[in-house]
């Protein structure tokens, strides 16, 4: 029986410190900053937020309508320039990476991407009739954020997620995750909150972001107008290259779905 007992204890230290362990680095299990590009070239800008400086980029620079796009976690949001100048022609895409990502200063945190994200919006809405967000995987919680605390045009969500909360809880089930984790990015709690047009596309292979997930987010937009789509065939890592999903973004975007 002591034996039991002694090895029950034993059990149960080595799952404490692997909790603790989880709390203490989460954000390091979370946040996976990239590097700048060092052959990237493009119109510099650079947003204050709060005394942290981001760093960014603009392709087509001085158009009326803009893209403010949020990337995926260890997405190099240059390695896409062709794509946002195929499907955005008529648009100003801004790449800002976010804090500790890049050039842009501090450490990744849920507030301060969130805080990011308005002060961003705040400092070129003055040089565009409109902005729409885009969204990507981890992006997909700061767009759904910054639709539902300033007027943005329309909001694309590429492979989003309804929580990071609840995919983290799936991850390590062992664990009362759900409440130890401090970067919740719970979009199906604000999703509600948003009625301008809303593009969800999810991936049929997805194993980043599980399509459990990206439908739970789905339904929350109960006062969107909301398109969904599916890309057959496509993963995590290579669903806009897949025409499909760039047809859709195109007409999405297009004056004729009322980008006027």
């Amino acid at each position: 029986m002591k034996e039991i007992t002694s090895i029950a204890l034993v059990l149960f230290g080595v799952y404490l410190l692997l909790a603790i362990f989880l709390y203490l680095f989460q954000r390091r299990l979370l946040y996976f900053p990239v590097p700048v590009d060092p052959a990237f070239v493009a119109e510099q800008v650079v947003v204050d937020s709060h005394g942290t400086r981001l760093h960014g980029w603009v392709l087509n620079p001085g158009k009326r309508k803009a893209v403010l796009y949020f990337g995926g976690n260890s997405e190099l949001i240059t390695h896409r320039r062709a794509f946002f100048a195929d499907v955005f022609r008529d648009y100003s895409i801004y790449l800002m990476n976010y804090r500790g990502y890049g050039n842009s200063e501090g450490s990744p945190s849920e507030a301060g991407l969130f805080a990011d994200a308005l002060a961003i919006y705040d400092q070129l809405i003055p040089r565009h009739d409109s902005i729409t967000a885009y969204g990507r995987s981890l992006g997909s919680g700061v767009a759904v954020y910054l639709a539902a605390n300033r007027p943005l045009k329309k909001l694309i969500l590429l492979t989003p997620y309804d929580s990071v909360a609840a995919i983290a809880q799936k991850l390590y089930p062992m664990f009362p995750v759900r409440y130890l984790i401090k970067d919740r990015f719970d979009s199906a709690a604000i999703a509600p909150d948003i009625e301008i047009p809303v593009l969800i596309t999810s991936a049929e292979f997805d194993r980043e972001v599980k399509l459990a997930h990206t439908l739970a987010l789905k339904m929350r937009f109960t006062r969107a107008s909301l398109e969904y789509q599916m890309i057959d065939g496509a993963a995590h890592n290579n669903i806009v290259d897949f025409p499909d999903y760039r047809d859709t973004l195109r007409a999405f975007v297009s004056p004729s779905s009322g980008d006027s």
